[in-house]
């Protein structure tokens, strides 16, 4: 048997099948493919060894004449050493590198909150009807008082004593996470921008700093302050409704994060403050933070530059003693912990570590609330669930958990079109999503990605008023935390006990 010798022995996962005879050869597809997947020889032909499964070119198709299916590459069956590990043996046995990886977590782990249900009430306590009773979803991010105090006024009246911290008001519960311009394009961020504005909710830059067409949105976005500081100055603090200090990313607990020298254009070099073509490298740590009195110490130096007029939120990843380390946030200051599982997306990670590091959010942010509750300082701190949240039933099993509100990402990116090829490491998204390449970007329409969004988190807010009225409850808060309105199905004790809730039944 000849040696292969150059020939790659990684099989193609996808191949196009194109039907010649509705094809017209309007060549539509093969100028819509970033990946260069199509190429025209007598009629349009599909190189299989490109495709990721994208869509575009079945979406761009006028005669619909363009299917994408598995090529079916049958291996002997074994049930340890599956086709997609011998593949990536493949890969690294020809390259050498690190096997990189888009998008969240895709082993078949437990999805917890497919084996929570919710409680309903019917007769003795009766539930509300939404359309027709008032349900409060408004929601307030930061520190609360432990308690308030008033004061009478010489006319008698009644004033507040107490100061209140800075607190942000989101008018549903939903929050749109860190991607930061390079990961995504300036028009996917202007499209959340925008949707943030028009929802009264907000957005998150992430940690490649705030591009001057976000300037106008200000009052709606989340600016964070990462390893590398890339953009971060005093006026950069000042353009945001709230600071975010980025510690661990649910995808990646305990790496940095990277973006290629032939990512950082002329805007991204500009908003970033860093040479074009420059590597952008956030290193694992903070080299100013070292434990949590370091910590503490920056809290209030961003606190002192915004003249305490910004809230200060601390990022980490959903690890095993995620609990005791967010009881030394809470108590080093800040006024919310943003908690990612280990199901959140990246742009790109190492795929070991994407899909074997971290923990579900819903262990996570059960076992947060509760050793809280138990140190008696759930109130000086929010809590912001993010990390697999696909959902309103995902949601509001969080918000029921313990969560003040939740962060989404990937579930925005695909309400702009993404179709989850996890492919945003190479720059060569076709939806204009994860790319910079102009020709690409331009493909998405920031107007139309705002009003997608807007509608989403319309439709999310209009049924977690559903399950408010079904619980017989007028308000989110009313149902924060409240776990004994959770049940689970299918799960051990030490899993009932961890999400502090009883077996379907009890």
């Amino acid at each position: 048997m000849p040696f292969p010798g150059n020939k790659s022995l990684i099989q193609p996962k996808f191949r196009q099948v194109i039907n010649k005879e509705l094809c017209r050869r309007c060549k539509r597809c093969i100028l819509s493919c970033g990946f260069g997947a199509l190429k025209f020889e007598n009629g349009v032909v599909g190189i299989a060894e490109k495709c990721v499964a994208c869509h575009r070119c079945v979406n761009v198709c006028p005669e619909g004449a363009i299917t994408i299916q598995f090529s079916e590459l049958s291996y002997r069956p074994h049930s340890y050493w599956r086709p997609d590990i011998i593949e990536e043996l493949y890969c690294q046995a020809e390259t050498g590198g690190v096997v990189l990886a888009s998008m969240g977590n895709e082993r078949e782990f437990r999805s917890y909150f497919d084996h929570i249900v919710i409680d309903a009430c019917q007769v003795t306590n009766p539930s509300i009807d939404p359309l027709r009773e008032p349900m409060e979803l408004r929601t307030f991010i930061g520190r609360k008082p432990d308690k308030i105090e008033v004061e009478k006024t010489h006319d008698n009246h009644y004033k507040l004593k107490t100061k209140l911290p800075r607190n942000v008001v989101l008018d549903t519960p939903i929050i749109f996470g860190g991607m930061s311009l390079g990961s995504i394009s300036l028009q996917a961020q202007k499209a959340l921008a925008m949707a943030a504005q028009r929802c009264g909710i907000l957005m998150n830059s992430g940690e490649g700093g705030l591009h001057k067409e976000l300037h106008p949105y200000a009052e709606h976005i989340i600016v964070q302050c990462a390893s590398g500081r890339f953009g971060v100055n005093r006026e950069y603090l000042e353009r945001s409704a709230m600071i975010e200090i980025k510690i661990g990313q649910g995808a990646k607990p305990g790496i940095g994060g990277h973006l290629p020298g032939e990512k950082v254009t002329a805007p991204i070099s500009e908003t970033r403050m860093i040479p074009i073509g420059t590597d952008a490298l956030s290193p694992a740590p903070h080299h100013d933070i070292y434990s949590i009195e370091d910590l503490r110490q920056l809290i209030f130096s961003l606190k002192e530059a915004t003249r305490y007029e910004k809230p200060v939120c601390v990022k980490i990843s959903a690890v095993h003693n995620v609990a005791a380390i967010a009881s030394g946030i809470t108590r080093a200051g800040a006024d919310a912990i943003y908690i990612d599982g280990f199901r959140g997306g990246t742009g790109a990670a190492p795929k070991t570590v994407r899909d074997n590091v971290g923990i579900p959010i819903e262990l996570a942010l059960a076992a947060v609330d509760d050793q809280l509750r138990r140190e008696g300082i759930r109130n000086q701190v929010s809590l912001i669930a993010a990390g697999g949240i696909r959902t309103a039933g995902d949601m509001i099993k969080a918000i029921g958990l313990g969560a003040d509100a939740v962060a989404i990402c990937t579930a925005a990116l695909i309400a702009l079109g993404c179709h989850m090829c996890q492919q945003c490491h190479t720059g060569n998204c076709s939806w204009g999503i994860a790319t910079q390449r102009p020709e690409l970007t331009r493909r998405l329409d920031p107007e139309w990605g705002a009003e997608r969004l807007v509608n989403l988190v319309n439709a999310w807010s209009y049924e977690l008023k559903e399950v408010l009225g079904l619980l017989g409850v007028n308000a989110v808060e009313s149902f924060r935390g409240n776990r004994e309105r959770l049940r689970g199905v299918g799960l051990n004790e030490v899993e009932l006990r961890i999400l502090g809730i009883k077996h379907a039944g009890e």
